[in-house]
């Protein structure tokens, strides 16, 4: 353990720190506070905030088993389960554990070194905060970083990076950005609520990974003529009236209300660099144990998809819950490791 006496009487020390609170964070905290290290999650929004801001009638594509933590089962009514039955689930087992979750709270830097970092963060009221701990994991995700197309206009209020619901657009002219499935269910969505719908994507067809219930559902849509789609195009400029795009035929102008630009995230690399890890080759995967998940700073371990660099499709919540573990087993022979240096002191 650290020596609290490091640090002024009011700073809070802690044996194992998490910056976020999604799914695979409080997976990393349960199993970490399981082999008993006072841990803490920071999360600069809500609990499981990505998760918060999915479409709210979204429906998993995977079973509730696999997307269990700590032990603790995943009841659902549906074979699939929803997205508000994963918030209810992933809350009732942040409480069952008494994880402590500093919610609001954003991770502005880090300072110091293995074994005695300082995590600085500011409130949503912009009073700033630190807090200590010997060992530090970042489980940010990506979903908070949309990956922007560079157009004029794309700034306009008007064009969202996120969908939600149907009903506030109804009636109006939308434009749907993209090929895969947040694309496919949002423009499906969107006509079934009333809304005049176009789809809009710069490869020849739909992405082969959309979901196989999906994929005949929008195309016969688009077959009927019901939601409009181009391909093999690209938007050039967004005005607040007017969509204009470059397609295989030419430029056109389309009438246009709001945009829905469905064109992936990234992970916070800028904020890894930051921390000192580095990153290898095009798909930008940062240096890791594969074993340990400690990067090749000290005492900071990576967990989620965040493993993965820019490869966003190879690490989800089922696979990416069981990080924790693997982490928990490296703190654990890090503190058997640390204990036989003190009780064998070098003279």
């Amino acid at each position: 353990m650290e020596d609290s006496s490091l640090h002024p009487a009011h700073t809070e020390v802690f044996d194992f720190l998490v910056i976020g609170a999604g799914p695979t964070g409080l997976a990393c905290a349960i199993e970490a506070q399981k082999s008993g290290f006072r841990t803490v999650l920071v999360e600069k929004g809500c609990l499981c905030n990505s998760l918060f801001h999915y479409p709210a009638h979204m429906t998993f594509f995977t079973t509730s088993e696999l997307l269990e933590i700590g032990g603790i089962p995943f009841p659902s009514v549906n074979a699939k389960p929803t997205r508000n039955e994963a918030l209810e689930y992933y809350r009732q087992v942040a409480a069952f554990y008494k994880l402590d979750v500093r919610q609001y709270h954003r991770v502005e830097k880090v300072t110091g070194a293995d074994g005695n970092f300082t995590v600085h963060t500011v409130d949503r009221f912009g009073r700033a905060g630190a807090m200590h701990a010997r060992k530090l994991a970042i489980a940010t995700g990506y979903y908070d970083l949309p990956n922007w197309m560079g157009v004029p206009g794309e700034n306009l209020s008007k064009v969202r990076h996120y969908y939600n619901d149907p009903h506030p657009y109804y009636g109006l002219d939308i434009a749907v950005i993209g090929g895969k499935n947040s694309a496919a269910i949002a423009a499906l969505e969107l006509w079934r609520h009333g809304a005049r719908v176009t789809l809009i994507h710069r490869g020849a067809e739909l992405h082969r990974h959309v979901k196989y219930w999906i994929k005949p559902d929008i195309e016969n849509r688009i077959k009927a003529g019901e939601i409009k789609a181009y391909f093999e195009t690209r938007v050039a400029e967004i005005t607040p009236d007017t969509l204009v795009l470059e397609t295989p035929a030419g430029r056109e102008i389309l009438n246009n209300d709001f945009v829905f630009a469905m064109t992936g995230y990234h992970p916070d690399f800028s904020f890894l660099e930051k921390l000192g890890v580095r990153f290898a080759g095009e798909d930008r995967l940062p240096e890791c144990n594969a074993e340990t998940l400690e990067s090749n700073v000290p005492g900071i371990y990576l967990a989620g998809v965040i493993v993965a660099g820019s490869r966003t499709n190879e690490i989800f919540i089922e696979n990416g819950r069981f990080h924790g573990r693997q982490i928990a087993a490296a703190l654990e022979s890090s503190r058997t490791a640390q204990a036989r240096i003190q009780s064998n002191p070098v003279h």
